[in-house]
């Protein structure tokens, strides 16, 4: 497909789940209490998307990722939480 044929197919999807993401950041915004280091890997991952290169998913991707090499002991908690606290 050419990227006019791709846009025709996905830009609506793409669209809305932009529109959801401003209004789950206008949500946390609106919020009392600090937010956590979720929300700093997420803004950090919005940065990744400015950017003009190819990769955009693999950077975003990677901002989430926890970039360390070694096994930890023990896990502190049962499941995922989607970002790396760093």
């Amino acid at each position: 497909m050419n990227r006019s044929e791709l846009l025709d197919l996905y830009f609506l999807d793409a669209r809305a789940k932009v529109i959801d993401l401003a209004a789950f950041l206008d949500r946390v915004g609106r919020a009392e209490g600090e937010a956590d280091f979720r929300y700093q890997a997420l803004k950090q991952a919005l940065t990744e998307l400015q950017r003009d290169a190819a990769g955009y998913a693999r950077r975003v991707l990677v901002s989430f990722s926890d970039p360390t090499t070694e096994p930890i002991e023990k896990a502190t908690a049962k499941g995922a939480c989607g970002a790396w606290p760093g």
